[in-house]
């Protein structure tokens, strides 16, 4: 997922300049028809070919969770609110939260033309509980259908805080198509079969076409088309943007505060969201090779780091601080833990504390300036996406900021699908991405993802999504006892967050950068119904699914 970034140098802006307008200038042939006034033109960050993905439980999946297949609810993240319905009408809970009960909708199809039942939901739940890595939620519940619109899930304890996933992060499959599936965890589902707004139409390495589903049960949507491309990095997103031939791309300009001025018709959003993080392949038990599985270098690398600077050349100063227990610092103040040694990363390089970090751990300057230990020196590679500007920034800037500290790091670009890859088999020593939130604007979600051992694997196997490979037995009870306690028990709560806050500073299997401030700019001239300011009713970013899906819906062409 890649946010804002600085220029590129000149060489490489030109280019990506070329490949654009090669691109772009035959467009129409790629994916579908021309883009109309009802096609809607999306870059995600797409650097090189595609690779045709669409099973919603893959950790490269292409498109689709949102858009071909469902959840029951859609849950805003940005605000807390009651959720929108989607395949789920209504839910309930029984009073010790054993039991989550869901009404469906009775008017739905499959795009093949299939009705959809609560026994395509039993075997959706059934199915990722079977298959551990597509099971990113940790789901732990036992579902059954009471009829066909109706559908029961308990569990063995209370488990209140697993509504919003259930209902809000688990995308509903056939049970007509993926039950003859020997391992649907490893199919691509090439030829999607969901109840979504859109259908796959056609796909070219290059771009692909989703088509309004003209069944689908809230009425066909406005936009008939979107169309993603596929482009050279950042740069090219720009030039395109400048040309008019995309509507929506989540991503860096220059100038981002100029966009009305630089590009007629177009405007601009920016919402303080995901954390980006340097990802490290953490636990050697779980096969992390490199000097990055000793906690002592991922605390020393965590102090060398000048915030404000990677702020001021990467994001252009959109981005914000960070808190190592990652609790977001605006909306998740309160239960930001008092018991943190710090509340909030430090925005100046600390190159003393980084000294003495490594230094009681055992490392030593060799003659190049450069710690080392044991003979081995303190060298590390950080693989990032080609063409992803902004990372590649602040990459560079930081291997100059841990250079001073006698740390060396090397970039390394990849495609998206090489550096996807990479990060789900945990095949790397450091991988700059970001930490996404869960279905509700609570940190439990989060911590519940990229720390949990029910979310991980050893090296070689798919993670989904803790790439780290980094758990602790006291979060993974803490995680357990937040399931059980209500949202209004601030007290009991903040105790479990203190436990998970304090262990995950300790051993930093992520180390915290910037809360990164995820800017869009969009085509208000072409289509309206965009998310603003005043009503956010999604989480504005092209790649976060299901809110794209939302906002898709939402849109209508300008009259």
């Amino acid at each position: 997922m890649f946010l804002q970034a600085n220029r590129r140098r000149a060489r490489t802006a030109a280019v990506g300049a070329v490949a654009a307008a090669a691109l772009l200038a035959g467009c129409s042939g790629g994916g579908g028809s021309g883009a109309s006034d009802e096609t809607l033109v999306v870059y995600t960050g797409q650097s090189g070919d595609y690779q045709a993905n669409f099973n919603p439980y893959s950790p490269s999946v292409l498109e689709g969770p949102g858009t071909i297949f469902e959840p029951l609810f859609f849950y805003n993240l940005t605000k807390d609110e009651e959720p929108a319905p989607r395949l789920g009408t209504e839910y309930s809970w029984n009073e010790d939260g054993t039991e989550l009960s869901v009404s469906l909708r009775d008017d739905v199809t499959w795009s093949d033309g299939e009705k959809f039942t609560a026994d395509d939901v039993v075997f959706t739940l059934d199915m990722i509980t079977e298959h551990p890595t597509m099971n990113g939620t940790g789901y732990r519940g036992k579902a059954e259908a009471v009829d066909d619109a109706h559908v029961k899930v308990t569990f063995d304890k209370p488990s209140f805080m697993e509504g919003p996933q259930v209902l809000g992060r688990i995308w509903i499959v056939p049970e007509h198509i993926w039950g003859k599936i020997e391992d649907p965890s490893k199919d691509v589902m090439k030829k999607p079969v969901g109840t979504g707004p859109f259908a796959l139409e056609a796909f070219k390495a290059q771009a692909f076409t989703l088509k309004a589903n003209a069944g689908y049960w809230d009425g066909e949507p406005a936009v008939k088309k979107i169309r993603y491309l596929s482009l050279s990095g950042n740069q090219a997103g720009a030039d395109a943007l400048a040309a008019g031939k995309i509507d929506w791309q989540t991503g860096p300009v220059p100038e981002i505060d100029k966009v009305e001025k630089n590009y007629p018709g177009y405007r601009a959003i920016t919402v303080p969201m995901n954390q980006t993080v340097l990802m490290t392949c953490a636990d050697k038990d779980r096969g992390c090779k490199g000097p990055q599985t000793d906690p002592a270098v991922r605390k020393a690398v965590y102090h060398a780091l000048d915030r404000t600077q990677i702020n001021e050349l990467a994001f252009q100063g959109t981005s914000s601080g960070i808190s190592p227990g990652f609790a977001l610092p605006e909306r998740d103040k309160a239960v930001v833990s008092p018991r943190l040694e710090d509340e909030f990363a430090p925005m100046k390089p600390e190159t003393g504390e980084a000294a003495e970090v490594l230094e009681a751990a055992g490392y030593r300057k060799n003659p190049d300036g450069i710690y080392a230990k044991d003979g081995e020196p303190l060298e590390m590679t950080v693989k990032v996406v080609t063409g992803w500007t902004d990372y590649i920034t602040a990459v560079d800037t930081m291997g100059q900021q841990l250079k001073k500290a006698g740390i060396k790091v090397t970039a390394q670009q990849l495609s998206w699908n090489e550096w996807s890859d990479a990060r789900g088999q945990g095949e790397f020593e450091l991988l700059i991405d970001s930490l996404y939130q869960g279905p509700a604007p609570d940190p439990y979600y989060l911590y519940n993802y990229f720390f949990s051992s029910a979310t991980t694997a050893k090296v070689g196997e798919p993670a989904n999504p803790n790439f780290s490979r980094w758990t602790d037995k006291a979060v993974d009870q803490a995680l357990d006892e937040l399931k059980e306690i209500s949202r209004e028990d601030t007290a009991e709560r903040q105790k479990r967050f203190d436990t998970i806050q304090t262990a995950i500073e300790k051993g930093m299997p992520y180390i915290p950068v910037l809360t990164g401030g995820t800017t869009s700019e969009y085509n208000a001239e072409k289509f309206t119904g965009w998310p603003t300011e005043d009503n956010m009713y999604a989480f504005p970013a092209v790649w976060s699914r299901p809110d794209h899906s939302q906002i898709f819906m939402n849109l209508k062409p300008a009259e």
